[in-house]
């Protein structure tokens, strides 16, 4: 398995270069990047800029892994709004095509939401409704990207959706497309379920796979810890992982630290070390 850094885990504002020469330095094989409405990567983002980008990142070394997007925060795939369900599949689009232009196989995207406790006055949507609404959107977003040849990684956040892994494994097998799968995060799983059971369900529809901590005692997000400072364990996750014969990139995906924030990468770095040694 390759070792892979998202771009999250940087302070923000750190210019995309800067965050490649960092995650060269710490010993990373590549990083996963994210579409914003703003910045250098955005959804006005040319080929042009793009292709500069890219050659940047092959100058450094470094492979570009996968895109992420935290808009589906703000345009869901599942909002009452057909408006807001809109502006998430262009934002998907988007996405994909911003993947093939910088020569990914994968993006990850958030299915949609049910509700989101730590965002105030987030819309609650009826749970059936929800589902019809993703599946909709995910079966029209999976011709998209059979045309550009890029895997869609259907991520397990926390927003009442999915909720099992059985459920997760049902959803993607409805949707029935060999371009639509799962972006397992290990941590997400930890404070409803244990991320092996998801490992072994979902088995070949996972794509990619994000690496965090969560301590099931803090509760909330403050349970998001470093990487092996929390419950996650991670030897059972290797052993389902490669059970499952999965060898793609794993992806940390953890907070920068307030001050010092280079360390995270480097501590983070160390830890995946450590659990892809066992």
């Amino acid at each position: 398995m390759k070792k892979g850094i998202n771009i999250y885990s940087f302070e923000k504002g750190t210019a995309i270069i800067d965050c490649m020469k960092l995650a060269k330095a710490a010993g990373f094989d590549g990083i996963e990047l994210s579409l914003d409405e703003a910045g250098e990567i955005n959804l006005n983002s040319s080929l042009q800029e793009i292709s500069a980008l890219k050659r940047k990142a092959e100058e450094i070394g470094m492979e570009l892994i996968s895109i992420n997007s935290g808009l589906y925060w703000t345009y869901s795939f599942t909002s009452s709004r057909p408006e807001q369900r809109e502006k998430a599949f262009e934002i998907g689009k988007k996405q994909i095509e911003v993947a093939a232009w910088l020569g990914m196989d994968t993006v990850a995207i958030i299915p949609g939401t049910v509700g989101v406790d730590f965002i105030p006055d987030f819309e609650v949507v009826p749970y059936d409704i929800a589902y019809d609404y993703a599946l909709d959107a995910f079966s029209r977003l999976a011709v998209v990207a059979q045309q550009y040849g890029i895997h869609i990684g259907l991520k397990n956040v926390w927003n009442k959706f999915l909720l099992s892994p059985l459920e997760f494994r049902d959803f993607i097998d409805k949707v029935n497309s060999d371009y639509v799968g799962a972006y397992f995060d290990v941590g997400n799983v930890v404070a409803s379920g244990y991320p092996e059971h998801w490992i072994s369900i979902l088995n070949r529809r996972i794509r990619k796979v994000h690496f965090k901590d969560y301590r099931r005692q803090a509760n909330g997000l403050p349970g998001f810890v470093d990487l092996l400072a929390g419950d996650v364990n991670y030897p059972v996750v290797m052993e389902h992982l490669r059970g499952i014969g999965y060898d793609g990139y794993v992806t940390a995906e953890i907070a920068p630290y307030a001050h010092y924030s280079e360390q995270v990468i480097y501590n983070t770095s160390k830890s995946m070390d450590a659990i892809l040694a066992k």
